[in-house]
């Protein structure tokens, strides 16, 4: 573990950012490495790192059950990349072990390009530290952290310093058109990129009926895209029939009844989705991972009570991290670890110019960044089950003008937004972003 310290104009150090880097030895200058970092904002490297590619991970269930009390094992990893590359684990300011020092204004480091520039600093400082300017590089996130790859390549590559060329970014849950995913009124985009997800949990929790999650999901954003589309763009000017039509088929695809939908004006939001569906049974369906059913306090209510998908994991994976690196790696700190921090509430999402901070979409800094490094290569992986960062909104971005097609990867798993909690799916997800990095 080491920890860099960012300085400001005057060489005063402003925060203290921790690393956890996994290097083969005997050390390989010419072998790929590749830096990883988690979302939120505000949550630490804990999820990827003992999750999916460290050397160990936290052994919890893998049939979305709720991880229950300790202990929780800590397991060799066999589905870890370190096989193939190297591994930079970090935890941006405010993350994790990370903390901003004493005297340090929040506001240069809570924000969209604030954190990126830090981030991208840390990655140059070690790579120069580490002798791997010459290494293959590949950076890469999940939710937020996908956000945070978009920017931090735009700092790395597309910035006036211009000075790390990259080999692959590796996205997983992506979120990147934050416009087109709101769910404030009169969007009427996210009612279109939620139906698929919808469809393919009601048929997950025996509410639909279809082949598979793939043919459901194809089905639904046919239809998203088509009938759907064009009855929400007529607003309260599409015919009787029309609505009836689109009413009945929402039925079939989302498991919901056609009065409920009816009352919500063929628009259900997530939140109700999650509340609304399994109503019947007294459950509601997780929002990272709509396989996790939870009981609220009561079946009367509109939205849940909380998340069953992340009270489900998050003992367990905060309990390992500080038991790995405060122990074996022997990282001694009297710092709490920031699993999910609260550095959210003072993030700064403006990334330039009027039009760009009313429709935040970063997606264009990664266009321009494989338009300009004609060996950049992206991969993209999502869960069916994930409507925190939902599979077809991925798709809808990166399908967008200025994204070179013919360099993207996609890859889908029968899990959610931590797609890796699922034992099958940590073993693919392994073997595909493997995949992805051999192929260079």
């Amino acid at each position: 573990i080491g920890e860099t310290l960012l300085k400001n104009k005057e060489g005063v150090p402003q925060a203290a950012v921790v690393t956890t880097a996994y290097v083969r030895e005997p050390r390989d200058p010419s072998r790929p490495v590749t830096f990883l970092f988690n979302g939120g904002p505000g949550s630490g490297s804990v999820w990827l790192q003992m999750g999916a590619f460290g050397p160990k991970r936290v052994s919890i269930p893998s049939n979305a059950r709720d991880d229950g009390p300790p202990p929780y094992p800590l397991l060799d990893n066999p589905d870890s990349l370190l096989d193939v590359t190297d591994l930079v684990f970090i935890d941006p300011p405010g993350t994790g072990f990370s903390v901003l020092l004493p005297g340090a204004d929040s506001k240069e480091y809570y924000g969209v390009q604030q954190d990126a520039r830090a981030v991208a600093e840390v990655i140059r400082r070690w790579i120069g530290d580490n002798g791997r300017w010459g290494s293959p590089k590949y950076l890469g996130g999940e939710s937020y952290g996908t956000s945070r790859t978009a920017a931090v390549v735009n700092q790395l590559e597309a910035s006036t310093f211009n000075d790390v060329a990259l080999n692959g970014l590796i996205l997983i849950s992506t979120v990147l058109d934050f416009g087109a995913g709101s769910d404030a009124p009169g969007n009427e985009l996210s009612f279109i990129t939620n139906l698929p997800s919808m469809a393919v949990t009601a048929l997950f929790h025996g509410k639909a009926s279809g082949e598979s999650p793939a043919a459901v999901a194809e089905a639904a954003r046919q239809y998203a895209i088509g009938p759907y589309a064009s009855f929400l763009l007529k607003g309260q000017n599409a015919p009787a029939g029309e609505r009836a039509a689109v009413r009945a088929r929402l039925a079939q695809l989302t498991g919901l009844s056609e009065a409920y939908l009816e009352r919500a004006d063929l628009r259900v939001t997530p939140d109700r989705f999650y509340k609304e569906l399994l109503r019947d049974r007294g459950l509601t369906v997780g929002r990272l991972d709509s396989r996790y059913t939870g009981r609220d306090y009561d079946s009367a209510g509109e939205s849940p009570d909380n998340d069953p998908s992340f009270y489900g994991i998050d003992a367990g994976y905060t309990a390992t991290v500080n038991q790995w690196q405060r122990g074996a790696l022997g990282f001694r700190t009297d710092r709490e670890y920031q699993s999910i921090g609260n550095v959210g509430r003072d993030w700064d999402w403006r990334i330039g110019g009027r039009d760009a901070n009313a429709y935040l979409n970063l997606t264009p800094w990664i266009g321009k960044a494989m338009r300009e490094n004609s060996g950049l290569r992206l991969f993209n992986a999502q869960g069916w089950y994930d409507f925190a960062t939902p599979f077809f909104a991925a798709e809808y971005a990166l399908s967008r003008t200025g994204i070179p097609q013919d360099r993207l990867t996609f890859r889908y798993y029968d899990a959610g937004h931590m797609m890796y909690v699922r034992d099958e799916d940590r073993e693919k997800l392994s073997r595909d972003v493997r995949a992805f990095i051999r192929a260079r």
